[in-house]
């Protein structure tokens, strides 16, 4: 153990000595080798910090990456047009449509079947029954009585049952009508009424009349004849989903190409993802503010992240034409950092689409290997360089606090031996005075000489 120099003063002044700064100047000694421990934990949490950042930066870009290389990823978005989007709008292009062009004439829309009654008073009682069908359903009887005799409340129970159509009363200048329409569009869809329903106010029967049939669109798709029960057509053209908005004898063009602009978009991310990795490594690369070595300077986990990104920056394997990123409009400059040249990605997409879409997605490829590399250096897996530099890190800093608290813990004990040895040893030294007055009185009783008190 160190040895402390401590001055207590003058044995015979009484005053003593603090006796807790005296534990503080030996403790502070004695808790000199917690130092170290505390400045490798300080080192070791900024690295924790740094490579956090690497981390969520890594996992950035591997996002990024995987709208590339998803199989159902941007490569299989598709856009569409229409040459005139008043006779035949565009709804949606799925990713099984193919790019190419269509042509679309639209003989007839599709309508909805409706009936409507004649003008009948809004609070007349109605009586009799009434039979629904729609199609080739069948044929459901509602039956008048107490709850559903007047139009609204007959419409209303309509609406509440089972009936395939919807009810409503629709009241002008000449009364009110019980109109019904078909809950499906189209032939399929058409309104059979039977039945007798009676105004009992009046005593009239109650008729319907046709307000429009049900009946499919009728459409023409690259020369096939098609009809459609929805003005909302599916399957006509594969993957493909148009609203049919009026007929027209004019052939309607319909355009599928490829989302260029989804794809450029997606790959300047994962470039803009790729240089703040970039600008990670080569902030740890050197100093901060003060002149001192950033917390991953020379660490060799860094080290690694950088050289494998590189590689995989120049690996996968070719797909058809496309065999280097360079073809793709990706440089790589001095610093390290990537470039994209738009207009060059374009011009790849527009003449080998498939293959640039290989080139991602194909296993492999570079978008394939550049996906992989990541997963091993990234903290998205367990086994990824950072995660792994991570848990090293935390495996010693364990150790060392659990060093810290030990000490601590000791220090303690010792604090508290301490505390109470020299309050006891203060006590003596602080009666030393007393002591020695009665060693004079009693001296002076025997000699007669008087001795001065202290």
């Amino acid at each position: 153990m160190a040895t402390v120099g401590l001055s207590f003063g003058s044995p015979t002044s009484g005053a003593g000595f603090d006796v807790a700064s005296t534990v503080t100047s030996i403790l502070a000694t004695q808790s000199g080798v917690e130092t170290a421990w505390k400045s490798q934990l300080s080192t070791l949490q900024t690295q924790d910090t740094a490579f956090t950042s690497l981390g969520t930066d890594l996992a950035t870009l591997s996002t990024s990456l995987s709208s590339l290389t998803s199989f159902d990823g941007l490569f299989a978005s598709k856009e569409g047009s229409s040459s005139n989007p008043d006779v035949l709008s565009l709804s949606s292009a799925s990713t099984t449509a193919v790019a190419g062009s269509h042509t679309v004439v639209v003989n007839s829309l599709a309508t909805t079947s409706s009936k409507y009654t004649g003008s009948i008073t809004a609070t007349d009682t109605l009586s009799g029954t009434l039979s629904i069908q729609v199609g080739s359903g069948t044929a459901k009887t509602i039956t008048i009585g107490s709850g559903n005799n007047t139009l609204a409340t007959l419409a209303s129970a309509i609406n509440q049952g089972s009936y395939g159509v919807t009810a409503s009363v629709i009241t002008d200048a000449n009364g009110s009508r019980l109109s019904l329409v078909s809950s499906t569009s189209g032939a399929a869809g058409s309104i059979t009424l039977g039945g007798a329903l009676t105004d009992s106010t009046t005593s009239s029967a109650i008729n319907f009349t046709t307000g429009q049939p049900g009946a499919d669109a009728s459409l023409t798709v690259d020369g096939l004849d098609t009809t459609s029960a929805s003005n909302t057509v599916t399957g006509a053209i594969s993957g493909v989903t148009f609203q049919l908005l009026a007929a027209s004898t004019t052939p309607v063009q319909v355009q599928i190409t490829n989302d260029n602009s989804s794809i450029e978009t997606a790959v300047q991310s994962v470039v803009t993802a790729y240089n703040a990795v970039v600008a990670d490594i080569k902030t740890q690369e050197g100093k901060d503010s003060t002149g001192a070595a950033e917390p991953l300077f020379g660490n060799p986990t860094l080290s690694l992240i950088q050289t494998r990104l590189s590689q995989a920056l120049s690996g996968g394997a070719a797909s058809g034409s496309i065999a280097t990123i360079d073809q793709i409009g990706l440089s790589i400059g001095q610093d390290g950092t990537l470039t994209l040249d738009t207009s060059a990605l374009d011009t790849a997409l527009n003449s080998h689409f498939s293959d640039v879409e290989g080139f991602f997605e194909t296993a492999g490829s570079w978008g394939q290997t550049l996906t992989t590399t990541l997963n091993q250096l990234g903290s998205s897996s367990t086994q990824g360089a950072v995660s792994l530099a991570l848990a090293q890190n935390s495996t010693v800093e364990t150790s060392l606090n659990t060093d810290v608290s030990n000490e601590d813990a000791l220090l303690a004990t010792e604090k508290t031996t301490l505390t109470a040895e020299l309050n006891t040893a203060n006590e003596t030294l602080q009666s030393i005075p007393a002591q020695l007055n009665e060693q004079n009185i009693l001296y002076s009783s025997l000699t007669g000489y008087v001795a001065s008190t202290l």
